[in-house]
C-alpha cells in the first residue's frame, strides 16, 4: 500500500476539501532545493515549502548544529529557566534587527507571533489604563489562523464562518504611490472615532494575497501616521524576514521601524517550528510593576526549545555569510532578466518581483482554488517542479542555494506551461 492510500485512512490535510481532492503525493526524501517522491520522482522546490527552507532542504550546517544540541539539552521548560541556546539566539537577532528592536518573545508559528503581538499591543494600552479594542489592518493581508490573526487577516476564503467571533479591524488599501492623501485622510477619520490599539501589516510584499507588493514611501507616510498619533506598529515579517527582500528585514527598507516584528517560517531554516515576536524596550517597560497581573502572562509549552534555538543560530549564521548574500543577489538579479523576457508573453498581465520573490499575474479570473489552478499546479509538477500558485499568481520563491541551472529550469517550466494554456 502506497502512503498516499495509508494517508487517506486517517489524516485530515489542512487547506484542501479532500472530497474533491483526496489524494496528497507522499514525499520521503528532501536535500537541497530537490523532493523526491515516494516513486522516486524528483522536483525543484521552488516556493521553499512555504518559504521555510530559504538554505535548501536538511542543510548540513544546520543539521550539525541541532545534532550536538539534542545530546546537550533537548527540552526544558522557560517560565523558571533559561538556556545558552537562547540567549546566543536573541543576541543575534537582536544584531541583525531593526535598530529600535530590545526584547525577544518566543512562540510556536507565525500565527502564534502574530497572536501575541496583538496581545502584547491590548496589554500595553490596559497596562497604562487606556483600554483600546480596534485594530487596522490591510485589505487582503493574511497573518494566520488563530483567531486575533485571522481577525487582522483580510482574505475571506479562511475567515468566512468564524467571522462574527473575530475582534475590531478596520481595513485599509495598501499604498500604491498615488491614494497615501486618501488612506490618511481614512485613518484618520478611523482614529478620530475608535481606541485603536495597533496597526497590523504586512511590509512591502503581502504574501498569501498572491505576492501583491506596495509603495514603500506610502507605508512609510502611514507608519510615521502611526507613530505621530501614539498607535503601536506591528510588522508580520513571518513571511518576508531573512533576506527575501534582498535585506534581512522587508523593515529595513523603511525609514519609521515598527514597534514590534512578528518572524517565524525561515527563522529555522525549515528544520523545526519556532517564532518570535519583538518588541522595543518601551513596550517592554510597560509591563514591569509590582502589580503581578501587569506582567505578560502568556505562554506556550515549547517557548525557546533549545533545539528550534539551535536551528535558528545556524540559519542566522548562514544568512549572514557572504555566500548567501552573493546567492540573493544572484537570484535577485536572475528574477529581474525573467521579468524582462516574460512580461511580454500573452497570457502575462504584470510581474513584480523583489528579492528572491517573483510573481506574476495570469492575464484571466481564476478561483484561488479553482479548476484552473489546479491545472497549472499539475502540469508543473509533471515537468519536476514544485510550483503552488496563488488564484492567477504565479509565484517562485526558491532556497538560497539553488543552482544557475535549477533556476533556469523553474522559468522554463513556466514558460512551457503557459504556452499550452
Amino acid at each position: 500500500m502506497t502512503l498516499q492510500e495509508r494517508d487517506k485512512k486517517h489524516i485530515w490535510h489542512p487547506l484542501k476539501q479532500h472530497q474533491t481532492h483526496p489524494n496528497s503525493l507522499g514525499i520521503v526524501k528532501a536535500k537541497g532545493c530537490i523532493l523526491t517522491d515516494e516513486h522516486g520522482n524528483e522536483y525543484i522546490d521552488a516556493i521553499s515549502s512555504w518559504y521555510t527552507c530559504m538554505f535548501g532542504h536538511c542543510n548540513e550546517y544546520i543539521t550539525s548544529k541541532v545534532y550536538e544540541q539534542m545530546q546537550q539539552l533537548d527540552q526544558i521548560m522557560f517560565s523558571d529557566f533559561t538556556h545558552p541556546a537562547a540567549v546566543e539566539l536573541s543576541e543575534k537577532l537582536i544584531g541583525i534587527l531593526p535598530e529600535n528592536q530590545a526584547k525577544i518573545f518566543f512562540n510556536d508559528n507565525g500565527s502564534t507571533a502574530v497572536e501575541s503581538a496583538i496581545k502584547m499591543a491590548l496589554q500595553y494600552y490596559f497596562n497604562k489604563g487606556d483600554k483600546r479594542t480596534t485594530f487596522i489592518a490591510f485589505e487582503n493581508g493574511f497573518h494566520g489562523d488563530t483567531f486575533g490573526a485571522m481577525s487582522t487577516s483580510g482574505l475571506s476564503v479562511y475567515n468566512g464562518p468564524f467571522e462574527d467571533f473575530l475582534i475590531n479591524v478596520h481595513r485599509i488599501p495598501v499604498p500604491n504611490g498615488t491614494n497615501t492623501e486618501a488612506i490618511l485622510t481614512q485613518l484618520k477619520d478611523i482614529v478620530a472615532n475608535h481606541k485603536v490599539a495597533a496597526f497590523v501589516y504586512e511590509p512591502i510584499v503581502q504574501g498569501a494575497a498572491g505576492m501583491k507588493t506596495h509603495d514603500n514611501n506610502g507605508l512609510n507616510s502611514i507608519l510615521d501616521f502611526f507613530k505621530t498619533n501614539a498607535v503601536l506598529t506591528i510588522a508580520d515579517e513571518v513571511m518576508t524576514g531573512f533576506g527575501k527582500t534582498g535585506k534581512n528585514f522587508a523593515s529595513d527598507h523603511m525609514t519609521i521601524k515598527p514597534d514590534i516584528i512578528c518572524l517565524s517560517k525561515a527563522l529555522t531554516g525549515g528544520l523545526v517550528p519556532m517564532a518570535i515576536t519583538s518588541c522595543t524596550q518601551e513596550i517592554y517597560d510597560a509591563f514591569l510593576s509590582d502589580d503581578i497581573a501587569k506582567g505578560y502572562f502568556h505562554c506556550h509549552t515549547y517557548s525557546a526549545n533549545p533545539i528550534g534555538c539551535a536551528a535558528a543560530i545556524a540559519s542566522i549564521d548562514l544568512l549572514t555569510s557572504e555566500e548567501i548574500q552573493e546567492s540573493i543577489q544572484r537570484i535577485s538579479k536572475a528574477h529581474q532578466q525573467f521579468s524582462e523576457r516574460i512580461q511580454s508573453h500573452p497570457k502575462v498581465k504584470s510581474t513584480r518581483n523583489i528579492g528572491v520573490i517573483f510573481a506574476l499575474d495570469l492575464d484571466t479570473n481564476m478561483e484561488r482554488y479553482g479548476t484552473l489552478r489546479d491545472l497549472l499546479l499539475s502540469s508543473f509538477m509533471k515537468e519536476g517542479v514544485f510550483l503552488r500558485p496563488l488564484g492567477n499568481t504565479i509565484y517562485i520563491q526558491v532556497p538560497y542555494v539553488i543552482t544557475a541551472e535549477q533556476l533556469e529550469k523553474v522559468y522554463f517550466t513556466i514558460e512551457k506551461v503557459l504556452n499550452t494554456l
